[in-house]
């Protein structure tokens, strides 16, 4: 236990008094980037449609609409063109119509409306929605270049609907005047609307209960009427309008004639029924979807969904398509949502001519080629494999180098030569792409099941290139977890270092494997090292009392290249087969109590490994005395230093892995020496005899590290630098601040910096944040290039601590110009071509990166900043000086869940996603927060977690809402941040959503995206024979608008009520102002007009005035020359 003694408290306070405190104004650095170069904005989706409902198909703009349960909609053209559009509501899309070539969609959703999407511009917008208040909708037609779209409801009836202006006709047809008089149920739902291919005046209508219904429209009376014996599912008309086909629930398939005097179908058959031993006909599952189509060399298409022997329909979903007197049989992987047969004409009543078929499936789109032999599928082009297996992390890199992605297609496309596929072009071949990006993009899934995919990301598309299977590395695993428990290979962590091409990876199972990029295939073993990550706190009665903390107990790692087991006797031979598999999987040390189980195994001997990636080092933890260990928590390689860095929820590793060596591992306590700040929860109630255990086999530097940074260590540097409060973890539970359980590595970083106080000479260090918010530095000394091959490297504590609030998420370093320090890292070369290895030197990367600096050590001053975030608070400290020059609360009532330090116009900044669903962005080094802006609800994440949408109230009290048993770290894991302010999160199982933060990527966005909407030429409708036209045989024409128009009044306000989409919304807004601008006009020009008549009445005024006053003279001039005559003078 730890002990707090009097002399401990003097010099804590001693150590606080005397930590200088530099002044933000002292670093007087220029920052470029401005609240106005920021707009977060979603750009594109990729993978496949996150539980499907419903399918439709643009024949002449060859553009396919997938509509989802949570109201999205993605509209796919050619590969590159895919766009993403969802409803407000977020209601199911039930059913979906194309207006065909007009670049218009109609969506009917499960909130009973109906939403006219226009397509023709690249961000498609609502024009136009119909809200149905008494009925729900149950089916949806609209005939061919027509105007009027018929909806049939739940209740049996029909209404009609004018998608110009999107308000409901006069006309109605109620299920009360379709039925027979005498028939005493209610038919049920419509479920089938359709107009006689030849005769559009006759509409089909379909009922749930199997009533069919032949409407003549112009008279309003019902024409025919026949009843099946078994519900009815769907129907298919035959081109010619004479006949038509009936799927059911029992597995069969009736046909009608449209003129036939029995009550009884033409035909029926069940096409996949068999007889059993007993004679009688076997059950089959219903037929949910029958297509009739017609080439015009006679050959005839049945295609429906389902109807297989009830044996096996539920363990095979199938389509089958019946051609001619061919019956085949297509399995498929998952059930089947929908189906549409994509036809050369649009036209019903011509000839259809099929070519492909487009099956919706749960979990995948198929698209089945009609024109060849034996059906064979198209390769599909599109990102749809995304969740082939479960994503469980993702990385994302904007500006890899140019060299990466052709290096990754070209070891991919050796393995990606599948065969079985159409050579026929694919069929979704709609829009035209945008422009391309100037850089290239690079995202990296990792899957359940241990695979490992890298994606061509660049501009708008994503383009698989290379999938890499880590299982291949271990033996199989005897016995599979059928608890739902996660798979032991899952992939938790990534970190791929592009210049040397060197890639990471962290399992479920606490391994983490490298891998080096080889061209070619090599053959040789996996070296394999297992090294236990264990810490325990023991009572105080069991710890002698010279202790400062407890003594690690016995970890032991091997330092053979392959296989050698920790726990091991030293003089165990590996030639020794008697009894390999124990030794490997379960042993238990001798004169100890700590039993050592590893539950998976590598492969051992000689392996062949395929061009591409290659196992180079595989790193096992141990289960300790039947206690599994943590998760790996946090990951980290340098290609520079050839080390490898990993913790987890007990403690960290690092590992030579140039020599295959252990160089650390240890508690997470034990790297604070004799500064633990914490008194740590017994978590054993007994311990083992302390001699035996001291007994073990050390690392090279192990006996070092324990030792000298025992002594290292000074109070004055391992206080809390930052922050003396303290903030619970993610995940740890709520406790008291000085009932520590356990402390986790959560963030690593290798960089060249100061190790202590006013140093002048940088070193290579380990940077280590944990889950209490400590900041842990670790010294790394490289040994000489002449001898790097065979000496491994030396790690030592250097006992300088910072703490911040929350756990550490994120850590880079700055150079004294503000500007990131790139990452040393050696460059990848050819194994083939060059054995020797050649490290980068570090000086001379370090002289390049920083600014000249006077000479003399007694006048420098920093040159160096270190950025921290953590879940609550952000920090920049000078180096080597460790003071704080700017600090910044990111938040006080929420956590943050992902934080990432990136580059955007060749600036830096901290970007933050916080639980509250907003984004925070600061600029660095000054942590000027620069926006803050609503962007993405956490719970809709939430279905990452066990426990969704639950959360705790007495979490409230600590600002942090959480769900139950879960936190965020899964949700960490695939939400990434990048450079050029780009980003992503996975927004379903199924499907990745790209981001940006950039407002010159939003303005070019325009321009990537691709045109959905083509202007083509309308086909020319089908010629009638002279025949047919002489004897009224061929098609007839039908006056919608007479029927439909005012002539039939006005629809019931209380069925439906119109909503203006955005689109209409702001013409009326325009339109409102410019009626309010006219009546401005009109006023002013009646103002005008008035002051013209007050000035000409004013003019007028003026001129009387003067005539007046000329009328005066003349009458007193006049009156002046006959004053003095007498009246015998005048």
């Amino acid at each position: 236990m730890k002990k707090f003694t009097l002399k401990h408290v003097f010099e804590g306070l001693r150590s606080t008094v005397q930590q200088p405190q530099a002044k933000p104004e002292q670093v007087s650095i220029v920052e470029t980037l401005q609240a106005e170069n920021f707009q977060v904005a979603k750009t594109v989706r990729h993978g496949f449609p996150y539980q499907p409902t419903s399918l439709a198909f643009d024949p002449i703009q060859k553009v396919l609409a997938v509509g989802t349960k949570h109201g999205s909609i993605r509209l796919i053209g050619r590969p590159g063109v895919d766009v993403h559009v969802r409803h407000e509501s977020e209601a199911a899309v039930l059913h979906m119509l194309f207006l065909i070539n007009e670049g218009a969609l109609v969506a009917a959703t499960a909130d009973d409306a109906i939403h006219l999407w226009n397509y023709r511009q690249k961000r498609p917008e609502i024009v136009h929605s119909l809200k149905f208040q008494r009925e729900r909708i149950t089916c949806l037609f609209l005939p061919f270049q027509s105007k009027w779209l018929y909806v049939g409801t739940e209740r049996g009836n029909i209404h009609i609907v004018n998608i110009e202006v999107f308000q409901l006709s006069g006309y109605t047809i109620n299920w009360n005047k379709a039925v027979e008089l005498s028939r005493k149920t209610h038919p049920g739902a419509v479920v089938h609307l359709s107009d006689c291919p030849v005769d559009p005046s006759k509409l089909l209508i379909g009922y749930d209960s199997g009533s069919l219904v032949v409407w003549d429209l112009k008279n309003k009376a019902a024409d025919a009427r026949y009843q099946c014996a078994e519900p009815l599912k769907s129907i298919s008309w035959h081109h010619e309008g004479k006949q038509f086909m009936c799927s059911h629930s029992d597995g069969s398939l009736t046909t009608w004639a449209i003129k036939q005097t029995t009550s009884k179908p033409v035909s029926a058959i069940f096409p996949h029924a068999k007889t059993n031993k007993e004679g009688k006909q076997e059950p089959c599952k219903c037929i949910q979807k029958v297509e009739w189509k017609c080439s015009k060399n006679g050959d005839t298409f049945v295609i429906f969904s389902g109807g297989l022997t009830n044996d096996r329909a539920g363990r095979t979903p199938s389509i089958t398509v019946i051609h001619g007197k061919t019956t085949t049989v297509l399995e498929m992987e998952h059930n089947v949502v929908d189906f549409i047969t994509l036809c050369e004409s649009p036209f019903a009543s011509d000839f259809a001519e099929p070519y492909a078929l487009v099956v919706l499936l749960h979990n995948d789109l198929v698209v089945v080629d009609l024109h060849t032999q034996g059906y064979p599928c198209f390769e599909n082009p599109y990102s749809m494999d995304l969740h082939e297996s479960p994503v469980t992390c993702c990385t994302y890199l904007a500006d890899c180098p140019a060299d990466l992605i052709p290096a990754f297609y070209s070891v991919g496309a050796r393995g990606q030569k599948r065969q079985g596929f159409s050579e026929r072009e694919w069929p979704i071949s709609g829009g035209e792409w945008g422009s391309s990006c100037s850089y290239a993009e690079m995202i990296i899934t990792g899957h359940a099941d241990g695979t490992v995919k890298f994606w061509d990301a660049s501009s708008v598309s994503l383009q698989v290139l290379y999938k890499l299977k880590t299982a291949k590395v271990f033996e199989k695993p005897r016995t599979r977890s059928i608890d739902g428990d996660e798979d032991p290979f899952a992939i938790q962590h990534i970190f791929l270092c592009p210049e040397s091409r060197l890639l990471c990876i962290a399992g479920a199972t606490a391994h983490v494997v490298l891998f080096k990029y080889f061209k070619q295939e090599t053959t040789g073993e996996v070296p394999c090292l297992e090294i236990p990550i264990v810490y325990e706190v023991y009572e105080s009665g069991d710890c002698s009392p010279e202790y400062e903390f407890p003594p690690r107990p016995t970890l032991q790692v091997a330092h053979s290249p392959h296989h050698t087991a920790a726990g091991e006797a030293s003089d165990k031979k590996p030639s020794d087969k008697k009894g390999h598999s124990q030794s490997q999987n379960h042993r238990k040390k001798k004169g100890a109590s700590l039993d050592y189980f590893v539950p998976i195994r590598v492969r051992g001997g000689s392996q062949k490994k395929a061009a591409g990636y290659q196992a180079d080092l595989v790193c096992l933890t141990p289960w300790v005395d039947g206690e599994p260990p943590g998760s790996i928590s946090a990951l980290s390689i340098n290609s520079s230093y050839g080390l490898l860095s990993y913790g987890n929820e007990s403690g960290l590793v690092i590992v030579d892995y140039i020599a295959k060596s252990c160089l650390l591992n240890m508690g997470t306590p034990e790297l604070y020496g004799n500064a633990d700040p914490y008194q740590r929860v017994p978590r054993s109630p007994k311990r083992a005899d302390s001699s035996k255990e001291d007994e073990r086999c050390k690392s090279p530097s192990s006996d070092q590290a324990h030792s000298d940074y025992l002594v290292e260590l000074c109070p004055s540097e391992t206080t809390n630098k930052l922050d003396g409060s303290f903030s619970r973890s993610r995940s740890s539970s709520i406790s008291s601040l000085e009932n520590i359980s356990s402390e986790a590595i959560q963030c690593l970083a290798f960089a060249d910096s100061y190790t202590r106080k006013n140093d002048s000479q940088m070193a290579p260090t380990l940077w280590v944040g944990t889950s209490l918010g400590s900041v842990i530095q670790v010294m790394v000394s490289i040994p000489p290039l002449e001898t790097r091959l065979s000496t491994p490297a030396t790690v030592i504590p250097s006992g300088t601590i910072f703490r911040l609030k929350g756990s550490v998420l994120a850590m880079s370093f700055l150079d004294c110009n503000g500007a990131l320090i790139p990452y040393q890292y050696e460059s990848w070369r050819d194994a083939n071509k060059e054995k020797k290895l050649e490290r980068t030197p570090t000086k001379s990367l370090v002289d390049n990166r920083m600014s000249p600096t006077n000479s003399g050590e007694q006048t420098w001053g920093d040159r160096q900043f270190v950025v921290i975030g953590s879940e609550k608070v952000a920090r920049v400290v000078a180096l080597p000086s460790q003071n704080c020059v700017y600090k910044q609360i990111i938040t006080e009532v929420s956590f943050v869940v992902k934080a990432e330090i990136i580059q955007i116009k060749d600036s830096v900044c901290l970007v933050c996603y916080v639980a509250t669903g907003h984004i925070s962005v600061f600029s660095l080094p000054s942590l000027r927060q620069l926006i803050y802006v609503d962007f993405l609800p956490l719970v809709d994440l939430s279905f990452q977690t066990r426990k969704t949408g639950i959360v705790d109230p007495m979490l409230s009290i600590w600002g942090q809402q959480m769900f139950v048993n879960e936190d965020t770290d899964q949700i960490a894991r695939t939400f990434c941040f990048t450079n050029y302010g780009h980003g992503m999160y996975l927004c379903s199982p199924t499907e990745i959503q790209k981001f940006t933060l950039a407002s010159d990527f939003c303005k070019e966005l325009q321009n990537l995206l691709g045109e959905l909407f083509q202007p083509h030429d309308m086909p020319e409708p089908p010629k009638q024979s002279f025949f047919k036209g002489l004897f009224g045989g061929g098609v007839s024409q039908l006056d919608r608008e007479e029927l439909f128009g005012e002539s039939s009044g006005k629809g019931s306000r209380s069925v439906a009520k119109h909503v203006p989409g955005p689109t209409a919304q702001l013409e009326a807004l325009n339109a409102k102002a410019g009626s309010v601008a006219g009546d401005v006009a009109r006023t002013r020009m009646l103002m005008v007009e008035r002051g013209q008549k007050l000035s000409e009445l004013e003019e007028r005024t003026g001129r009387m005035m003067n005539e007046s006053e000329s009328f005066s003279t003349a009458a007193h001039q006049l009156m002046l020359k006959y004053k003095d005559k007498k009246w015998y003078q005048l």
